[in-house]
């Protein structure tokens, strides 16, 4: 647990907080749904149980202020690459936003992955979400020039790749 900017609480979600995983992605979709792979109806429709495996595969950091969980961001490792790891389903309530709840989520991440034996951090962000690009150039991603777009039904989103060396 870390104390940040805004009085905001760091916790490592646990295996048996798969509802809480839940309320704060589906939280997420609704304020942001361009900005995630899954949609809002997809996500609803998970099996509970999904959510606690979720939590067991992926390390899950949530922002807590005043009792509220006001962010949330997740690290996966790549299949195919030992030593690379995905930063994902980044979101920051609009409450907080600007005020340093970002950049305490991703150097929570930057930790995880230093201790964990990752030299390689990858994510994929809206090429429109200038936020969200501003903080990772802050924090050292850098462009690696792989373009994709978001899934159906929002594949007019294009996104692009971001890495980060970590040794």
């Amino acid at each position: 647990m870390w104390l940040y900017a805004l009085m905001v609480r760091l916790e490592q979600l646990k295996a048996e907080e798969g509802p809480r995983l839940r309320a704060i992605r589906l939280r997420a979709l609704l304020d942001a749904p361009d900005a995630f792979g899954s949609t809002f109806e997809e996500t609803v429709a998970r099996p509970a149980e999904s959510w606690s495996k979720q939590l067991l595969d992926l390390p899950t950091f949530v922002a807590v202020r005043d009792g509220l969980d006001v962010g949330v961001v997740r690290c996966a490792r790549d299949d195919a690459r030992i030593e690379t790891a995905w930063l994902i389903s980044m979101w920051v309530a609009p409450e907080v936003r600007r005020g340093g709840v970002g950049g305490a989520l991703v150097d929570a991440i930057i930790k995880w992955a230093r201790s964990s034996g990752v030299n390689r951090l990858l994510l994929d962000v809206a090429d429109n979400n200038a936020p969200a690009i501003a903080l990772y150039t802050r924090k050292g991603f850098a462009p690696t020039g792989v373009v994709s777009t978001l899934p159906l039904p929002r594949e007019h989103i294009r996104e692009h790749q971001r890495e980060l060396r970590l040794s």
